[in-house]
This record gives C-alpha cells, sequence and structure tokens, in this order.
C-alpha cells in the first residue's frame, strides 16, 4: 500500500479526527459528567437532609431513651436512602470539639470513614457538604449542626454511597470505547469511499490532461457536479477548446503567412528572370522594376504586420498613456495621403469636433488611423470620397473613417477583423491590418465596430476619455 495515496492520507485524516474528538469527550466530557453527576448526587442528600433533620431536631436535648433514638436514625436514613451517624458534640477550653457517636443507622460504635465534614458543621454551626471516605468507598457527605443558634449539641452526619454514579460512567466510558472503534472502522471505510470516487474523477483529469500534453485533443469530460472537481472539470474542458481554437488559429496563420510570402517571393524570382533578359527595352525593364518595388513594399508591410501580430500574441506589445488631441492626428494622418488624393485614387474630407482629446497610445491611434484609411483607399475604385470624423460624447471619443464605395457584403462583414481575409485577391493586402487594428483597439480598452451598406462602408474607432482615472 502506497502511504502517500489518496485513499491513505484520508483515512489517516478521518482516523485522527476520529481520535481526537474520542480522546476530547474521554478526558473533558466524561470527567465533566462525573463531577455533574457527583455533584447533584450531594445536593441531592443535603436536600433531603434539611427536609428529615426537624425530627431530630426535635428530640434533640431532652431525654430520649437510646433505643428510640436508634429507630429514629435508622427510620431517617430509610427515609432519606443514606446512612445517618449522630454525633454529640461537646465544648471545653481543653477541647472545643468533643465528639462521639450517640447513633448510627449501621449500628457501629464508631465510623470507618471520614467525619472531618462534621467537626467542620460543628465548629462553624452551618450546614456543610462535601465527599469524604466511609469503609473505603468515596460518598456524598452532609453534615446538619443541631441544637441553639449559639451551639450545636448534636451533628447528623448523611453518607449516601456514589457507587452509582462509578458504574454509571464506566458503562459510559466502555459504550464510548465501543464507539470510538466502531467511528474508526466506518472512518476508515468512509474515507477509502470517498477517495475512490474522488481518486477516479482525478485520475480522469489525469488522463485528459496528459493526452492533452501530447497534443490529442479529447471529447469534454462530464461535469457531474458543482463541486471543486466539477469546477474544475468545466475549466478543463474550456482550456481544452481554447486551445484547440489556438491551434487551429496557428495551423492557418503558418499556412497563410506561408502563401502570402510564397507569392511575393515567387513574382520577385519572375521578375529577376526577366531582368536577366538582355533583349530587354528599357520601357518593359522599368516596368519590371515598378512591380518588383511594389512586391517588396508588400514584402515589408506584411513582415511589419506579422512583427505586430506576433508581439501582441505574446503580451509584449507596451501602450504608452499620453493625453492626444484626435483631431490633430487625424490632421497628421490624412496627410500622409495626400500623395494618393494627388493621383486620383481618393478623394479625402476631414470632420473634426472641437476638445477632441483621449488618454491612449499616440503611435497607436495613428497606426489605426492609417489602417482604416489604407483599407478605405484600397477597396475602393479610385476617385472614392473617405471621410475622416472625430467626436467627442458621453465619456467616449469616435474616430470614423467611412467611404463611398460599393461597401461590403453582409455576408462577410462578420469576417472582416480576421487574420489573413482579405475579401477578394486584388487589393494588394496580407489581410492583417484590421486584425492588427481591432487588436490594438482592446489594448487601449476600446473597440471598431463595422457599420456596413450598399453604397457605404464606415469603420468607427471607440476609446474612453479616461483611462485608470488619468
Amino acid at each position: 500500500m502506497r502511504l502517500r495515496s489518496l485513499k491513505n492520507k484520508l483515512a489517516f485524516v478521518f482516523c485522527g479526527i476520529t481520535l481526537l474528538a474520542m480522546t476530547g469527550v474521554w478526558f473533558y466530557v466524561v470527567p465533566q459528567l462525573e463531577s455533574s453527576l457527583r455533584a447533584q448526587k450531594r445536593d441531592d442528600l443535603k436536600r433531603v437532609a434539611l427536609a428529615t433533620v426537624d425530627s431530630l431536631q426535635r428530640v434533640a436535648g431532652s431525654n430520649v431513651h437510646a433505643k428510640n433514638l436508634d429507630d429514629l436514625v435508622r427510620a431517617v436514613a430509610d427515609t432519606t436512602d443514606a446512612r445517618v451517624t449522630l454525633f454529640a458534640v461537646q465544648s471545653s477550653h481543653k477541647h472545643p470539639s468533643k465528639f462521639w457517636i450517640l447513633s448510627d443507622s449501621a449500628a457501629a460504635k464508631e465510623v470507618n470513614g471520614t467525619t472531618a465534614l462534621a467537626h467542620r458543621a460543628a465548629r462553624s454551626n452551618r450546614t456543610k457538604s462535601g465527599y469524604g471516605r466511609l469503609n473505603g468507598q468515596t460518598v456524598a457527605q452532609a453534615a446538619l449542626p443541631i441544637g441553639t443558634r449559639r451551639r450545636a449539641e448534636w451533628v447528623a452526619l448523611y453518607s449516601r454511597s456514589l457507587a452509582g454514579v462509578t458504574e454509571t460512567v464506566d458503562l459510559i466510558r466502555r459504550q464510548l470505547l465501543a464507539a470510538g472503534v466502531l467511528a474508526g472502522v466506518l472512518a476508515i471505510i468512509g474515507a477509502y469511499l470517498v477517495a475512490g470516487l474522488v481518486g477516479r474523477r482525478v485520475r480522469r483529469l489525469e488522463r485528459a490532461s496528459r493526452r492533452l500534453a501530447a497534443g490529442q485533443f479529447v471529447t469534454p469530460l462530464p461535469v457531474r457536479s458543482r463541486d471543486e472537481l466539477g469546477q474544475l472539470t468545466a475549466a478543463f474542458n474550456d482550456m481544452q477548446q481554447r486551445l484547440a481554437r489556438v491551434d487551429r488559429a496557428r495551423k492557418e496563420f503558418v499556412a497563410n503567412a506561408s502563401h502570402e510570402l510564397r507569392t511575393p517571393l515567387f513574382s520577385l524570382g519572375g521578375f529577376i528572370e526577366l531582368l536577366e533578359d538582355e533583349r530587354l527595352d528599357d520601357e518593359s525593364r522599368a516596368e519590371l522594376l515598378s512591380a518588383m518595388h511594389g512586391q517588396v513594399y508588400r514584402l515589408q508591410k506584411l513582415a511589419v504586420d506579422l512583427l505586430d501580430l506576433s508581439r501582441l500574441d505574446a503580451g509584449s506589445f507596451e501602450l504608452e498613456q499620453d493625453r492626444v488631441d484626435l483631431g490633430e492626428l487625424a490632421d497628421m494622418v490624412a496627410g500622409e495621403f495626400q500623395p494618393a488624393v494627388r493621383r486620383g485614387d481618393a478623394d479625402i474630407e476631414l470632420r473634426i469636433a472641437d476638445d477632441v482629446e483621449v488618454t491612449c497610445d499616440r503611435e497607436r491611434v495613428a497606426q489605426i488611423m492609417r489602417i482604416l484609411v489604407d483599407n478605405a483607399i484600397r477597396h475602393t475604385p479610385d476617385g472614392t470620397h473617405v471621410t475622416i470624423s472625430a467626436t467627442r460624447r458621453n465619456g467616449s471619443a469616435k474616430v470614423t473613417v467611412a467611404d463611398s464605395g460599393p461597401g461590403i457584403d453582409s455576408g462577410n462583414a462578420p469576417q472582416v477583423f480576421d487574420r489573413f481575409y482579405t475579401g477578394d485577391s486584388n487589393n494588394g493586402g496580407a489581410g492583417l491590418g484590421l486584425a492588427i487594428a481591432k487588436e490594438l483597439a482592446e489594448r487601449m480598452h476600446g473597440e471598431i465596430r463595422l457599420n456596413a451598406r450598399r453604397g457605404r462602408t464606415a469603420f468607427t474607432l471607440e476609446l474612453p476619455t479616461q483611462v485608470n482615472g488619468r
């Protein structure tokens, strides 16, 4: 048996708890119970003694016959279910409290036990109760002085055996010992049953985790309870689903990235072969060089986009927090596209409200604007009207880039932010711009929304004006 197994550990814990509980009952509860029973016996004896002492009080100081006194003492003893010993008390300077037996319900001439309680009652002239020894047994005692208020002439010592209390406590101890053994056995059985149920669920999770670590996705594990193991199983299923999505995304990313890199590289290889032809005229050579510049630019942009995505996925993308005027930033970005405006690729119009300031990363917001404007120009016919607007309302600022192009098909709208999605094969892009823009917006606690219909496409970047109280 493995001492470190869950079953044995639970068995030890359950037995330990049972042992501690039984020890506490044995050494604390049982003694307290015994003390309470003894005190109850003592108090009951004192109560019945006070109720029966009057008959002795009435004959105190009289010339009662010894036989009659013995009969009276035995009658009191029978009534109280106790041994009654009547002492005579003589006080003098030499012997402050001299005792001798006047009568005893057991017809004894002397008491083989404790009489200290009777002496205390005689000296104080007050009723005393306590415990003593009588014929080798522990007894409860009550000593009652009999006489005047000034001096006790007699002392009646009531003694009652505590054997019943001892027998009761011994019975409780035996029953407790038997119950402890039974509880220990049940604790071990219960520990093994509980550990078996828990162990099966844990081993199922362990096997599934090992298969998942080996790259083998398994069917979701059944969640049959709402306890901690049930929550752990649900978390494992959720983790597996997320890992499966990440794995699919990784494979798609590698495949798409390979395709996007292969296309311009093959094109460049073909252009180089054409340029090696000595019979190529200058005009054709210039066209090939222009096409090569385009493919190189495409490769550069793809490399930058892939680097940004890898940094975003790795969580190493650091963002600055500055106060930025979105109006000035939109004007700067629009100025960067003036060569395209002069070529007639698009017509850009600015609609900027006053005081549109937010706390954000200036360079990353500018990068998002460039992506949206570039996307609007590349996916629309030449001369399309593009509007850049910036507004502020209800604690947030919005930058909207809208174009009057053909629009986006409603079936394709949910996919525009997916990585490597281009919508068509003639736009010259890798389909990473909008994915990067969306990731950056979310890192700055904002979002990008698409509002598309026939004849108009609008992307809106919304950012909070304050971040973390700044």
